[in-house]
């Protein structure tokens, strides 16, 4: 496995810590040249999602003394950006994770293989549909 890949999977591991829901690692290398790696999960609220990326940012930073390129979407709260260089790390609140829907835009990425991949959210495990889906 390569050192970008364990990377990412670590910032996975510090997301899941945090209780991040549908947690996705999509493979972009091939797709682009920006970066490798797309880290995208959800929190329930905006408070969920600033703790889940700051504990992402804390914990490679401690663990392999790696620290963002750059952070964006802090005011906002529903959509947290850290960016690695080597990979991306999106933390969305639900609305904006539906909205944007990476895992669509970036279908053709393969997934990187993850424990927690997809924790599915409590309306998911409770079988309810979407807001958008229900009207």
């Amino acid at each position: 496995m390569s050192p970008p890949t364990q990377l990412v999977i670590e910032a996975a591991e510090a997301a899941s810590s945090k209780k991040a829901e549908r947690i996705v690692i999509l493979d972009v290398s091939e797709l682009l040249v920006i970066t490798d790696h797309f880290l995208i999960c959800s929190g329930k609220n905006e408070r969920q999602v600033r703790t889940i990326a700051d504990e992402v940012e804390k914990q490679l930073r401690e663990r392999r003394d790696v620290k963002p390129f750059r952070r964006e979407g802090q005011r906002e709260g529903g959509w947290i950006l850290l960016d690695y260089v080597d990979f991306v790390v999106h933390v969305f609140g639900p609305e904006e994770r539906d909205y944007y829907d990476l895992e669509r835009l970036w279908g053709d990425a393969p997934r990187v293989p993850f424990a927690d991949e997809g924790r599915m959210t409590e309306r998911e495990e409770r079988n309810e549909p979407a807001a958008a889906e229900a009207t």
